[in-house]
């Protein structure tokens, strides 16, 4: 998220409702791995009725054993952008504004479609966890088919809306003509990395994550080849730059997309698309679509108060939100360990494990806010150097990131709760408490930017004011809402 984010083992040793048995070295068995000795349980039924429940084998190892090999690919797209920034920023000044506009509008589009990656966890999970493989690697499928519809009309619709979409960020003169060359030649990649989302989904739902990270990684080993290729030694400018990354984003796609299907058809499962379960997939990511476009408008309004805040408050506020995102990534990687491992426990039907492997999900979430916090705000005290040589700048950066860093605890925990309920597939709680939590926080930060800043001393003091207010109000409310709801039991029968 940026205004966010982003959210196995074998048990028993029968047979399964689909005929293939568990225990494949290839990780074609019933996807539980890491949850062992216990008989598949009916889904709902609390898995300590009779015998009790068995101890939970390593369970933080097993977190981030997930978690760490995700933040590698939830870090491809920043990646591309960054590549693409470092190599077009020696073109010249308006090839980079170029760049500015153009991969504001991919990065937006395409991070509006993160619900294909979170809902097809969740989804193949939940089947993995009943035991139900065909049905968990079907839904994989449909997910697939979906992401690729949507890729489609993406990048047919923002191909075609290029310039008006560039002219309303603010493109113009010599900048608009890159701008729009860079969106035209990258928004075809957009079916490339939507594949990429939901064949994530399939791979974090199987618990075989290593294959997302090697994609991520060779990914961006070939986009940094072409860019070079393209942009200096083909001299193609702006638009060899886009190039690059939509075949980078096409390789990854068909990198992860080929062998689900080939996974997915030797475990029974239709290849056609069916239109029944594309549009239950669709269903199942509306309310996700809907939480992430609360949080998106939140970030777009907390853009506007900085800019209101003068241009000093603006430059260093873009300073630390792109220090934030990237950081970010870290936290929501336990957030999806967390919803992947909790997702096949109540498909098994094992509520205490649930309960417990919730309960270390949030620990684990405060641990890893508590450490990058600290790390964040260390580095915040120097970082400005980096991003401005004005003393002013580099003095409200500072004062950002550590203002931020104090919060990262509560980002953790926040996180990691987000994606133990996306786990559960309690979708639509979250689209409704995140939508009121955001239409709050866009209330009083607007007030906080309109009213009181002009009353604060300096920049320093409304720089710390404005990310106060985002974490207290937007982070901790998201954070109580997903507390109060983990509290309970309605969660895990959703």
């Amino acid at each position: 998220m940026s205004a966010r984010d982003d959210r196995h083992q074998h048990i028993g040793g029968g047979s399964h409702s689909d005929g293939h048995s568990d225990g494949h070295s290839d990780g074609r068995g019933d996807g539980r791995n890491g949850i062992r000795g216990a008989a598949p349980a009916t889904p709902g039924t609390p898995a300590s009725s009779g015998a009790p429940e068995p101890p939970i084998e390593p369970v933080g190892r097993r977190i981030w054993a997930i978690a760490l090999p995700t933040f590698g690919q939830l870090i491809a797209e920043p990646t591309f952008i960054l590549i693409d920034t470092a190599i077009v920023g020696h073109i010249g000044d308006a090839a980079l504004a170029g760049l500015s506009i153009g991969s504001t509008i991919i990065l937006t589009a395409v991070g509006l479609c993160i619900f294909l990656a979170y809902s097809t966890t969740a989804q193949v999970a939940h089947l993995l966890g009943a035991g139900r493989r065909r049905e968990g690697m079907q839904a994989g499928i449909d997910g697939l088919w979906l992401a690729l519809g949507i890729g489609a009309a993406l990048g047919l619709g923002l191909f075609a809306a290029a310039e008006p979409l560039c002219l309303a960020l603010g493109a113009r003169g010599d900048v608009l003509p890159q701008a729009v060359a860079y969106t035209r030649a990258i928004v075809p990649g957009a079916p490339g990395m939507l594949l990429v989302y939901a064949a994530n989904g399939i791979f974090r739902g199987l618990q075989k994550m290593r294959i997302t990270l090697v994609a991520a990684v060779s990914g961006a080993a070939l986009n940094t080849v072409l860019e070079v290729l393209f942009v200096i030694v083909f001299r193609w400018g702006i638009a060899g730059s886009g190039a690059a990354t939509l075949i980078a984003q096409w390789y990854m796609g068909l990198f992860l997309a080929v062998p689900a299907v080939l996974w997915a058809r030797a475990d029974g499962a239709t290849l056609r698309p069916r239109l029944a379960g594309i549009a239950s997939a669709g269903g199942d990511g509306m309310p996700l679509f809907v939480r992430t476009l609360a949080i998106r408008a939140a970030m777009v309004t907390t853009v506007a108060c900085a800019a209101r805040m003068g241009t000093d408050v603006l430059a260093g506020f873009q300073a630390v939100n792109s220090s934030w995102n990237f950081a970010m990534n870290m936290l929501d990687s336990v957030g999806i360990a967390g919803q992947t491992l909790v997702a096949t426990a109540l498909g098994a039907g094992e509520i205490a494990r649930a309960r417990a492997l919730t309960r270390a999900t949030g620990r684990a979430g405060l641990a890893a806010g508590a450490v990058i916090g600290l790390g964040f705000a260390g580095v915040g005290l120097f970082a400005g150097h980096v991003f401005s040589p004005s003393p002013a700048i580099q003095l409200l950066t500072a004062v950002g990131m550590v203002t931020m860093g104090l919060f990262f605890p509560l980002q953790g925990w926040m996180m990691a709760l987000d994606g133990i309920l996306i786990g559960a597939r309690d979708y639509r709680y979250l689209a409704v408490t995140c939508t009121l939590t955001a239409a709050l926080y866009i209330a009083l930060v607007l007030a906080v930017a309109d009213a009181a800043a002009p009353l604060l001393p300096g920049d320093a003091a409304r720089t710390a004011a404005l990310w106060t207010v985002f974490n207290v109000v937007l982070m901790g409310g998201r954070g109580v809402a997903n507390g109060l709801r983990a509290r309970g039991d309605r969660w895990m029968r959703a």
